[in-house]
Protein backbone atom coordinates (compact mmCIF):
# COMPACT_ATOMS: atom_id res chain seq x y z
CA UNK A 1 0.00 0.00 0.00
CA UNK A 2 1.38 3.43 -0.99
CA UNK A 3 1.82 5.81 1.90
CA UNK A 4 1.91 9.59 1.50
CA UNK A 5 3.70 11.60 4.16
CA UNK A 6 3.73 15.26 5.11
CA UNK A 7 5.37 17.32 7.83
CA UNK A 8 3.89 20.54 9.17
CA UNK A 9 5.95 22.76 11.46
CA UNK A 10 3.93 24.10 14.37
CA UNK A 11 3.65 27.85 14.62
CA UNK A 12 4.74 29.68 17.75
CA UNK A 13 2.15 29.14 20.47
CA UNK A 14 0.02 26.89 18.25
CA UNK A 15 -2.22 24.20 19.76
CA UNK A 16 -4.21 21.46 18.00
CA UNK A 17 -7.35 19.46 18.72
CA UNK A 18 -9.03 16.55 16.95
CA UNK A 19 -8.65 13.00 15.72
CA UNK A 20 -10.11 10.71 18.40
CA UNK A 21 -12.35 12.06 21.16
CA UNK A 22 -11.31 9.34 23.62
CA UNK A 23 -7.90 11.03 23.71
CA UNK A 24 -9.39 14.39 24.62
CA UNK A 25 -7.61 14.05 27.96
CA UNK A 26 -4.33 14.52 26.03
CA UNK A 27 -5.49 17.60 24.11
CA UNK A 28 -4.56 20.15 23.05
CA UNK A 29 -1.41 18.99 21.28
CA UNK A 30 1.43 21.50 21.06
CA UNK A 31 5.17 21.80 20.50
CA UNK A 32 5.86 19.83 23.68
CA UNK A 33 3.55 16.92 22.84
CA UNK A 34 4.65 13.40 21.96
CA UNK A 35 1.56 11.67 20.61
CA UNK A 36 0.68 9.27 17.80
CA UNK A 37 -2.71 8.08 16.54
CA UNK A 38 -3.75 5.79 13.71
CA UNK A 39 -7.32 6.82 12.87
CA UNK A 40 -8.10 3.38 11.51
CA UNK A 41 -8.20 2.35 15.18
CA UNK A 42 -10.82 4.63 16.69
CA UNK A 43 -12.33 2.40 19.36
CA UNK A 44 -14.03 3.16 21.71
CA UNK A 45 -15.46 6.62 20.87
CA UNK A 46 -16.07 9.15 18.12
CA UNK A 47 -13.39 10.11 15.60
CA UNK A 48 -12.94 12.44 12.65
CA UNK A 49 -10.21 12.79 9.99
CA UNK A 50 -9.90 16.38 11.20
CA UNK A 51 -7.31 18.36 13.16
CA UNK A 52 -7.97 21.98 14.18
CA UNK A 53 -5.45 24.65 15.14
CA UNK A 54 -5.64 27.62 17.48
CA UNK A 55 -4.05 29.63 14.66
CA UNK A 56 -6.93 29.07 12.26
CA UNK A 57 -5.45 26.13 10.33
CA UNK A 58 -6.97 22.70 9.88
CA UNK A 59 -6.12 19.31 8.39
CA UNK A 60 -8.73 17.19 6.61
CA UNK A 61 -8.73 13.89 4.72
CA UNK A 62 -11.58 11.81 3.36
CA UNK A 63 -9.83 8.67 4.61
CA UNK A 64 -8.25 7.72 7.94
CA UNK A 65 -4.69 8.85 8.44
CA UNK A 66 -1.97 8.48 11.03
CA UNK A 67 -0.69 11.60 12.73
CA UNK A 68 1.88 12.34 15.36
CA UNK A 69 3.28 15.32 17.22
CA UNK A 70 6.97 15.29 17.99
CA UNK A 71 9.57 18.02 18.48
CA UNK A 72 7.24 20.77 17.29
CA UNK A 73 6.28 19.01 14.06
CA UNK A 74 2.94 17.49 13.01
CA UNK A 75 3.63 14.35 10.97
CA UNK A 76 0.90 13.02 8.66
CA UNK A 77 0.85 9.61 6.99
CA UNK A 78 -2.01 8.57 4.72
CA UNK A 79 -2.91 6.23 1.89
CA UNK A 80 -4.71 9.20 0.31
CA UNK A 81 -2.57 11.85 -1.32
CA UNK A 82 -5.45 14.28 -1.02
CA UNK A 83 -4.86 14.95 2.67
CA UNK A 84 -5.40 18.69 2.95
CA UNK A 85 -3.87 21.47 5.03
CA UNK A 86 -6.05 24.56 5.02
CA UNK A 87 -3.95 27.55 5.95
CA UNK A 88 -5.28 30.39 8.04
CA UNK A 89 -4.16 33.21 10.28
CA UNK A 90 -7.17 33.27 12.53
CA UNK A 91 -8.45 31.37 15.54
CA UNK A 92 -9.73 27.94 16.58
CA UNK A 93 -13.26 29.19 16.06
CA UNK A 94 -12.50 30.33 12.53
CA UNK A 95 -10.82 27.03 11.67
CA UNK A 96 -13.86 25.17 13.03
CA UNK A 97 -16.30 27.30 11.01
CA UNK A 98 -14.38 26.64 7.78
CA UNK A 99 -14.19 22.90 8.41
CA UNK A 100 -17.86 22.68 9.40
CA UNK A 101 -19.07 24.49 6.29
CA UNK A 102 -17.09 22.19 4.02
CA UNK A 103 -17.13 18.78 5.67
CA UNK A 104 -19.98 18.39 8.21
CA UNK A 105 -23.36 16.76 7.57
CA UNK A 106 -25.54 19.75 8.50
CA UNK A 107 -29.23 19.41 7.70
CA UNK A 108 -30.95 21.63 10.27
CA UNK A 109 -32.13 18.67 12.36
CA UNK A 110 -31.41 17.76 15.98
CA UNK A 111 -32.30 14.76 18.16
CA UNK A 112 -35.70 14.97 19.85
CA UNK A 113 -35.79 18.14 22.04
CA UNK A 114 -36.64 16.08 25.13
CA UNK A 115 -33.05 14.77 25.07
CA UNK A 116 -31.86 18.32 25.85
CA UNK A 117 -34.58 19.69 28.11
CA UNK A 118 -34.82 16.85 30.66
CA UNK A 119 -32.48 14.23 32.12
CA UNK A 120 -32.24 10.88 30.36
CA UNK A 121 -32.54 7.53 32.14
CA UNK A 122 -30.83 4.25 31.22
CA UNK A 123 -31.69 0.87 32.75
CA UNK A 124 -28.11 -0.48 32.51
CA UNK A 125 -26.73 -0.20 36.03
CA UNK A 126 -29.99 -1.09 37.73
CA UNK A 127 -30.64 -4.21 35.66
CA UNK A 128 -27.41 -5.00 33.81
CA UNK A 129 -28.16 -8.01 31.54
CA UNK A 130 -31.40 -8.92 33.31
CA UNK A 131 -34.03 -6.31 32.39
CA UNK A 132 -37.69 -7.23 32.75
CA UNK A 133 -40.95 -5.47 32.09
CA UNK A 134 -41.63 -5.27 35.82
CA UNK A 135 -38.20 -3.78 36.56
CA UNK A 136 -38.47 -1.20 33.76
CA UNK A 137 -41.87 0.00 34.91
CA UNK A 138 -40.75 0.11 38.56
CA UNK A 139 -37.71 2.17 37.56
CA UNK A 140 -39.83 4.66 35.61
CA UNK A 141 -42.31 4.91 38.47
CA UNK A 142 -39.41 5.49 40.86
CA UNK A 143 -38.20 8.41 38.75
CA UNK A 144 -41.56 10.16 39.09
CA UNK A 145 -42.18 9.15 42.71
CA UNK A 146 -38.92 10.79 43.74
CA UNK A 147 -39.70 14.10 42.09
CA UNK A 148 -37.63 13.65 38.94
CA UNK A 149 -39.18 14.62 35.59
CA UNK A 150 -39.94 12.13 32.81
CA UNK A 151 -37.41 12.11 29.99
CA UNK A 152 -35.88 9.76 27.46
CA UNK A 153 -35.80 6.21 28.89
CA UNK A 154 -33.35 3.72 27.38
CA UNK A 155 -34.05 0.00 27.83
CA UNK A 156 -30.55 -1.40 27.59
CA UNK A 157 -29.06 -4.75 26.54
CA UNK A 158 -30.88 -8.11 26.65
CA UNK A 159 -34.51 -7.07 26.21
CA UNK A 160 -34.61 -8.95 22.89
CA UNK A 161 -35.09 -12.65 22.13
CA UNK A 162 -31.52 -12.94 20.90
CA UNK A 163 -28.89 -10.84 19.14
CA UNK A 164 -30.25 -10.35 15.66
CA UNK A 165 -33.74 -11.51 16.70
CA UNK A 166 -35.17 -8.07 17.41
CA UNK A 167 -38.38 -8.72 19.26
CA UNK A 168 -39.10 -8.67 22.97
CA UNK A 169 -38.31 -11.79 24.97
CA UNK A 170 -41.84 -12.58 26.14
CA UNK A 171 -40.53 -14.57 29.11
CA UNK A 172 -39.31 -11.30 30.64
CA UNK A 173 -41.50 -8.82 28.74
CA UNK A 174 -44.88 -10.58 28.61
CA UNK A 175 -46.84 -7.55 27.35
CA UNK A 176 -44.56 -4.97 25.72
CA UNK A 177 -47.53 -3.12 24.21
CA UNK A 178 -48.87 -2.43 27.68
CA UNK A 179 -45.42 -1.50 28.98
CA UNK A 180 -44.91 1.02 26.20
CA UNK A 181 -48.39 2.44 26.69
CA UNK A 182 -47.73 2.99 30.40
CA UNK A 183 -44.30 4.52 29.85
CA UNK A 184 -45.65 6.97 27.31
CA UNK A 185 -48.58 7.81 29.58
CA UNK A 186 -46.03 8.71 32.29
CA UNK A 187 -44.38 11.14 29.87
CA UNK A 188 -41.31 9.10 28.84
CA UNK A 189 -39.98 8.57 25.34
CA UNK A 190 -38.46 5.11 24.95
CA UNK A 191 -35.33 3.87 23.18
CA UNK A 192 -34.21 0.27 22.78
CA UNK A 193 -30.60 -0.97 22.77
CA UNK A 194 -29.55 -2.64 19.49
CA UNK A 195 -26.32 -3.88 17.91
CA UNK A 196 -25.23 -5.28 14.51
CA UNK A 197 -24.24 -8.67 15.95
CA UNK A 198 -26.19 -11.89 15.29
CA UNK A 199 -26.07 -14.93 17.57
CA UNK A 200 -24.59 -17.76 15.55
CA UNK A 201 -26.89 -20.57 16.69
CA UNK A 202 -30.41 -19.40 15.82
CA UNK A 203 -32.90 -19.20 12.98
CA UNK A 204 -32.04 -15.57 12.20
CA UNK A 205 -28.39 -16.53 11.68
CA UNK A 206 -29.39 -19.29 9.29
CA UNK A 207 -31.66 -16.96 7.32
CA UNK A 208 -29.06 -14.20 7.07
CA UNK A 209 -26.35 -16.69 6.16
CA UNK A 210 -28.47 -18.00 3.30
CA UNK A 211 -29.15 -14.47 2.06
CA UNK A 212 -25.46 -13.51 2.23
CA UNK A 213 -26.09 -10.72 4.74
CA UNK A 214 -23.29 -11.68 7.17
CA UNK A 215 -19.66 -10.62 7.01
CA UNK A 216 -17.53 -13.51 5.72
CA UNK A 217 -14.05 -14.60 6.68
CA UNK A 218 -11.31 -15.58 4.20
CA UNK A 219 -12.92 -19.01 3.67
CA UNK A 220 -16.21 -17.50 2.52
CA UNK A 221 -18.08 -18.57 5.67
CA UNK A 222 -19.67 -16.12 8.15
CA UNK A 223 -16.95 -14.67 10.39
CA UNK A 224 -17.40 -15.27 14.10
CA UNK A 225 -16.34 -12.13 15.96
CA UNK A 226 -15.37 -11.85 19.61
CA UNK A 227 -17.01 -8.93 21.42
CA UNK A 228 -17.81 -8.11 25.05
CA UNK A 229 -20.90 -10.34 25.10
CA UNK A 230 -19.17 -13.40 23.65
CA UNK A 231 -18.91 -14.62 20.05
CA UNK A 232 -21.33 -13.70 17.27
CA UNK A 233 -21.54 -13.11 13.56
CA UNK A 234 -21.81 -9.59 12.19
CA UNK A 235 -24.07 -7.94 9.65
CA UNK A 236 -22.20 -7.08 6.47
CA UNK A 237 -22.80 -3.35 6.46
CA UNK A 238 -21.27 -3.06 2.98
CA UNK A 239 -24.30 -4.93 1.64
CA UNK A 240 -27.20 -2.52 1.03
CA UNK A 241 -29.66 -5.41 1.30
CA UNK A 242 -28.31 -6.34 4.75
CA UNK A 243 -28.63 -2.72 5.88
CA UNK A 244 -32.17 -2.63 4.49
CA UNK A 245 -33.02 -5.83 6.41
CA UNK A 246 -31.70 -4.35 9.68
CA UNK A 247 -33.54 -1.09 9.07
CA UNK A 248 -36.74 -3.02 8.38
CA UNK A 249 -36.43 -4.74 11.76
CA UNK A 250 -36.02 -1.38 13.51
CA UNK A 251 -38.88 0.21 11.60
CA UNK A 252 -41.03 -2.77 12.56
CA UNK A 253 -40.23 -2.27 16.24
CA UNK A 254 -40.98 1.44 16.00
CA UNK A 255 -44.33 0.80 14.35
CA UNK A 256 -45.36 -2.28 16.37
CA UNK A 257 -44.54 -0.96 19.83
CA UNK A 258 -44.42 2.82 19.29
CA UNK A 259 -40.68 2.87 20.03
CA UNK A 260 -39.19 6.38 19.85
CA UNK A 261 -35.60 5.49 18.95
CA UNK A 262 -32.61 3.24 19.45
CA UNK A 263 -29.31 3.07 21.28
CA UNK A 264 -26.93 1.79 18.59
CA UNK A 265 -24.09 0.04 20.39
CA UNK A 266 -21.06 -1.93 19.17
CA UNK A 267 -20.44 0.04 16.00
CA UNK A 268 -16.66 -0.13 16.06
CA UNK A 269 -15.01 -0.63 12.64
CA UNK A 270 -13.90 -4.08 11.58
CA UNK A 271 -10.13 -3.83 11.53
CA UNK A 272 -7.47 -5.56 9.48
CA UNK A 273 -3.74 -5.27 9.92
CA UNK A 274 -1.50 -3.93 7.17
CA UNK A 275 -0.90 -6.70 4.67
CA UNK A 276 -3.95 -8.62 5.94
CA UNK A 277 -6.66 -6.93 3.88
CA UNK A 278 -8.13 -10.28 2.80
CA UNK A 279 -8.94 -11.43 6.35
CA UNK A 280 -12.59 -10.51 5.78
CA UNK A 281 -14.64 -10.66 2.60
CA UNK A 282 -17.04 -7.75 2.35
CA UNK A 283 -19.97 -7.88 -0.05
CA UNK A 284 -18.79 -4.59 -1.54
CA UNK A 285 -15.33 -3.14 -1.08
CA UNK A 286 -15.56 -0.20 1.33
CA UNK A 287 -13.09 2.32 2.66
CA UNK A 288 -11.53 1.87 6.09
CA UNK A 289 -13.98 2.79 8.88
CA UNK A 290 -16.79 3.11 6.32
CA UNK A 291 -18.77 0.34 8.07
CA UNK A 292 -18.95 2.54 11.16
CA UNK A 293 -20.19 5.48 9.08
CA UNK A 294 -22.86 3.30 7.45
CA UNK A 295 -23.98 2.11 10.88
CA UNK A 296 -24.31 5.72 12.08
CA UNK A 297 -26.27 6.68 8.96
CA UNK A 298 -29.00 4.21 9.93
CA UNK A 299 -29.78 6.22 13.06
CA UNK A 300 -30.54 9.42 11.16
CA UNK A 301 -34.00 8.11 10.28
CA UNK A 302 -35.12 8.13 13.94
CA UNK A 303 -35.81 11.10 16.22
CA UNK A 304 -33.71 9.52 18.96
CA UNK A 305 -30.52 7.62 18.18
CA UNK A 306 -27.52 7.23 20.47
CA UNK A 307 -24.02 6.12 19.45
CA UNK A 308 -20.86 5.46 21.43
CA UNK A 309 -18.66 5.16 18.35
CA UNK A 310 -18.83 7.18 15.16
CA UNK A 311 -16.68 8.03 12.14
CA UNK A 312 -17.08 11.18 10.01
CA UNK A 313 -20.44 11.78 11.66
CA UNK A 314 -19.98 15.48 12.47
CA UNK A 315 -23.26 17.33 12.13
CA UNK A 316 -25.51 14.27 12.06
CA UNK A 317 -28.51 14.60 14.44
CA UNK A 318 -27.31 11.79 16.71
CA UNK A 319 -26.69 11.57 20.45
CA UNK A 320 -22.98 10.85 20.96
CA UNK A 321 -22.19 9.25 24.33
CA UNK A 322 -18.77 8.95 25.90
CA UNK A 323 -17.16 5.59 26.58
CA UNK A 324 -18.17 3.95 29.88
CA UNK A 325 -16.42 5.57 32.81
CA UNK A 326 -15.40 4.01 36.10
CA UNK A 327 -16.71 5.04 39.50
CA UNK A 328 -13.45 6.82 40.31
CA UNK A 329 -12.33 10.43 40.61
CA UNK A 330 -9.30 10.37 38.32
CA UNK A 331 -8.29 8.83 35.01
CA UNK A 332 -11.02 6.88 33.20
CA UNK A 333 -13.52 8.37 35.62
CA UNK A 334 -14.88 11.79 36.52
CA UNK A 335 -11.78 13.77 35.50
CA UNK A 336 -12.07 12.54 31.88
CA UNK A 337 -15.59 13.87 31.27
CA UNK A 338 -14.80 17.49 30.42
CA UNK A 339 -11.69 17.07 28.21
CA UNK A 340 -13.27 14.21 26.27
CA UNK A 341 -16.54 16.12 25.98
CA UNK A 342 -14.68 19.13 24.61
CA UNK A 343 -12.90 16.88 22.11
CA UNK A 344 -16.26 15.52 20.92
CA UNK A 345 -17.59 19.06 20.56
CA UNK A 346 -14.65 20.54 18.67
CA UNK A 347 -14.73 17.59 16.24
CA UNK A 348 -18.34 18.36 15.31
CA UNK A 349 -20.24 15.99 17.61
CA UNK A 350 -22.31 18.75 19.17
CA UNK A 351 -25.05 16.59 20.72
CA UNK A 352 -22.73 14.88 23.14
CA UNK A 353 -23.56 13.13 26.38
CA UNK A 354 -21.19 12.22 29.22
CA UNK A 355 -21.28 8.69 30.52
CA UNK A 356 -23.92 7.59 33.02
CA UNK A 357 -23.90 9.62 36.23
CA UNK A 358 -21.68 7.86 38.74
CA UNK A 359 -19.97 5.89 35.98
CA UNK A 360 -21.44 3.23 33.72
CA UNK A 361 -18.83 0.51 34.13
CA UNK A 362 -19.61 -2.80 35.78
CA UNK A 363 -18.11 -1.54 39.07
CA UNK A 364 -21.49 -0.20 40.17
CA UNK A 365 -23.77 -2.58 38.28
CA UNK A 366 -25.81 -4.37 40.92
CA UNK A 367 -28.93 -6.47 41.02
CA UNK A 368 -29.82 -6.28 44.70
CA UNK A 369 -29.07 -4.09 47.65
CA UNK A 370 -27.11 -0.87 47.78
CA UNK A 371 -23.81 -0.72 45.88
CA UNK A 372 -20.68 0.44 47.61
CA UNK A 373 -20.47 3.91 46.08
CA UNK A 374 -18.87 7.18 47.04
CA UNK A 375 -21.82 9.54 47.51
CA UNK A 376 -19.64 12.63 47.14
CA UNK A 377 -18.33 11.27 43.83
CA UNK A 378 -21.87 10.54 42.63
CA UNK A 379 -22.91 14.14 43.33
CA UNK A 380 -19.84 15.55 41.57
CA UNK A 381 -20.64 13.31 38.56
CA UNK A 382 -24.18 14.71 38.54
CA UNK A 383 -22.96 18.29 38.83
CA UNK A 384 -20.39 17.84 36.06
CA UNK A 385 -23.07 16.40 33.75
CA UNK A 386 -25.82 18.93 34.44
CA UNK A 387 -24.77 21.59 31.92
CA UNK A 388 -23.37 19.25 29.28
CA UNK A 389 -25.55 19.19 26.16
CA UNK A 390 -27.21 16.13 27.75
CA UNK A 391 -27.16 14.33 31.09
CA UNK A 392 -28.04 10.68 31.71
CA UNK A 393 -28.87 8.81 34.91
CA UNK A 394 -28.80 5.04 35.30
CA UNK A 395 -28.24 3.92 38.88
CA UNK A 396 -31.28 5.16 40.81
CA UNK A 397 -30.15 8.09 42.99
CA UNK A 398 -32.98 7.54 45.48
CA UNK A 399 -31.69 4.04 46.13
CA UNK A 400 -28.00 4.78 46.64
CA UNK A 401 -27.97 8.24 48.24
CA UNK A 402 -28.91 9.33 51.72
CA UNK A 403 -31.47 12.09 52.14
CA UNK A 404 -28.91 14.90 52.19
CA UNK A 405 -27.04 13.81 49.07
CA UNK A 406 -30.30 13.05 47.27
CA UNK A 407 -31.26 16.64 47.93
CA UNK A 408 -28.05 17.84 46.28
CA UNK A 409 -28.79 15.60 43.30
CA UNK A 410 -32.30 17.00 42.97
CA UNK A 411 -30.90 20.52 42.90
CA UNK A 412 -29.00 19.53 39.76
CA UNK A 413 -32.13 18.06 38.20
CA UNK A 414 -33.97 21.31 38.84
CA UNK A 415 -31.08 23.29 37.37
CA UNK A 416 -31.17 21.11 34.27
CA UNK A 417 -34.87 21.75 33.81
CA UNK A 418 -34.30 25.47 34.24
CA UNK A 419 -31.44 25.61 31.73
CA UNK A 420 -32.95 23.14 29.27
CA UNK A 421 -34.47 25.79 26.97
CA UNK A 422 -31.12 27.59 26.64
CA UNK A 423 -29.31 24.34 25.86
CA UNK A 424 -31.98 23.45 23.31
CA UNK A 425 -31.52 26.84 21.63
CA UNK A 426 -27.79 26.14 21.29
CA UNK A 427 -28.60 22.72 19.82
CA UNK A 428 -30.85 24.29 17.21
CA UNK A 429 -28.06 26.66 16.23
CA UNK A 430 -25.63 23.74 16.00
CA UNK A 431 -27.97 22.06 13.52
CA UNK A 432 -27.40 24.93 11.09
CA UNK A 433 -23.76 25.83 11.74
CA UNK A 434 -22.24 22.82 13.50
CA UNK A 435 -21.07 25.13 16.27
CA UNK A 436 -20.46 23.24 19.52
CA UNK A 437 -22.83 23.60 22.46
CA UNK A 438 -20.08 23.09 25.06
CA UNK A 439 -16.95 24.93 24.01
CA UNK A 440 -13.26 25.01 24.98
CA UNK A 441 -12.18 28.24 26.65
CA UNK A 442 -9.80 28.84 23.71
CA UNK A 443 -12.74 28.69 21.29
CA UNK A 444 -14.51 31.64 22.94
CA UNK A 445 -11.45 33.53 24.23
CA UNK A 446 -8.63 32.97 21.71
CA UNK A 447 -5.04 33.83 22.42
CA UNK A 448 -5.49 34.41 26.15
CA UNK A 449 -3.70 31.30 27.36
CA UNK A 450 -6.91 29.38 28.04
CA UNK A 451 -5.95 26.52 25.72
CA UNK A 452 -4.43 24.79 28.75
CA UNK A 453 -7.64 25.01 30.81
CA UNK A 454 -9.31 21.63 30.40
CA UNK A 455 -11.31 21.31 33.65
CA UNK A 456 -13.91 23.97 32.87
CA UNK A 457 -15.89 24.86 29.75
CA UNK A 458 -18.17 27.40 28.14
CA UNK A 459 -21.82 26.66 27.49
CA UNK A 460 -22.36 28.81 24.45
CA UNK A 461 -20.46 32.09 24.66
CA UNK A 462 -21.86 33.48 27.90
CA UNK A 463 -22.00 30.70 30.52
CA UNK A 464 -18.88 29.47 32.30
CA UNK A 465 -19.07 26.02 33.96
CA UNK A 466 -16.36 24.88 36.40
CA UNK A 467 -17.39 21.62 38.14
CA UNK A 468 -15.50 20.39 41.20
CA UNK A 469 -13.57 17.27 40.28
CA UNK A 470 -11.41 16.39 43.31
CA UNK A 471 -12.44 14.33 46.31
CA UNK A 472 -12.78 16.33 49.50
CA UNK A 473 -11.96 19.60 47.73
CA UNK A 474 -12.36 22.64 49.97
CA UNK A 475 -11.65 25.18 47.21
CA UNK A 476 -11.66 25.35 43.43
CA UNK A 477 -9.54 27.58 41.18
CA UNK A 478 -11.55 29.09 38.35
CA UNK A 479 -10.22 31.03 35.36
CA UNK A 480 -12.62 33.93 34.81
CA UNK A 481 -12.14 35.56 31.38
CA UNK A 482 -12.35 39.31 31.05
CA UNK A 483 -15.72 40.81 31.79
CA UNK A 484 -18.10 40.44 34.68
CA UNK A 485 -19.64 37.19 35.87
CA UNK A 486 -22.52 36.47 38.23
CA UNK A 487 -23.47 33.18 39.85
CA UNK A 488 -27.00 31.86 40.26
CA UNK A 489 -27.56 34.03 43.33
CA UNK A 490 -26.56 37.18 41.44
CA UNK A 491 -23.23 37.63 43.24
CA UNK A 492 -20.50 39.22 41.13
CA UNK A 493 -17.15 37.67 40.19
CA UNK A 494 -14.59 39.91 38.44
CA UNK A 495 -13.06 38.67 35.19
CA UNK A 496 -9.54 38.56 33.89
CA UNK A 497 -8.26 36.67 36.93
CA UNK A 498 -7.92 33.16 38.32
CA UNK A 499 -9.95 33.14 41.53
CA UNK A 500 -10.20 30.53 44.25
CA UNK A 501 -13.75 29.79 45.39
CA UNK A 502 -15.15 27.59 48.11
CA UNK A 503 -16.02 24.08 46.86
CA UNK A 504 -19.26 23.42 48.67
CA UNK A 505 -20.59 19.90 48.13
CA UNK A 506 -24.00 21.35 47.33
CA UNK A 507 -22.76 23.71 44.61
CA UNK A 508 -21.99 23.49 40.91
CA UNK A 509 -19.94 26.60 40.10
CA UNK A 510 -21.46 28.17 37.00
CA UNK A 511 -21.54 31.81 36.01
CA UNK A 512 -23.18 34.05 33.44
CA UNK A 513 -21.34 36.87 31.70
CA UNK A 514 -23.13 40.19 32.18
CA UNK A 515 -22.74 43.78 31.11
CA UNK A 516 -22.18 46.11 34.05
CA UNK A 517 -24.34 49.19 34.47
CA UNK A 518 -23.65 52.09 36.81
CA UNK A 519 -26.46 50.87 39.07
CA UNK A 520 -24.71 47.49 39.40
CA UNK A 521 -21.60 48.84 41.11
CA UNK A 522 -22.89 47.91 44.52
CA UNK A 523 -23.34 44.19 43.75
CA UNK A 524 -21.32 42.20 46.31
CA UNK A 525 -18.55 39.90 45.20
CA UNK A 526 -19.30 36.20 45.17
CA UNK A 527 -19.26 34.81 48.70
CA UNK A 528 -16.96 31.98 47.69
CA UNK A 529 -14.07 34.12 46.46
CA UNK A 530 -10.98 33.78 48.64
Amino acid sequence: MVRHTRQIALLKGESWWGGASFDGVLMPFDAGSRYRKDLRRINPNQAMPLLLSSKGRYVWSERPFTFSFESGVLHLVSSDERIELHEGSGTLREAFAQAASRHFHLNGKIPDPLAFTAPQYNTWTEMHLEPTQQKVLAYAEGVLANGMPPGVLIIDDNWMRDYGNLDFNRLFFPDPDEMMRRLHAMGFKVMLWVCPYVSADGNVFMTLRRKGFLLKDHTGEPAIMEWWNGYSSLLDLSNPDAVAWFTQQLDGLAARYDVDGFKFDAGNPVMTEDGDEERYNWHTRIEENEDTFIYASIGVRYALSEYRECWKGAGLPLIQRQQDKAHVWGKSGLSDLIPNGLAQSIMGYAYNCPDLIGGGSDAICVDDGRPDIDQELFIRYAQCSTLFPMMQFSVAPWRVLDETHLGYCMEMVRLRMKMGPEILALALKAADTGEPIMRPMEYVYPGKGYHEVVDQFMLGDDILVAPILEKGARTRKIHFPEGNWVDESGALYPGGVCSEVLARISWLPWFRRVEMRPSDRGIPEGPGVL
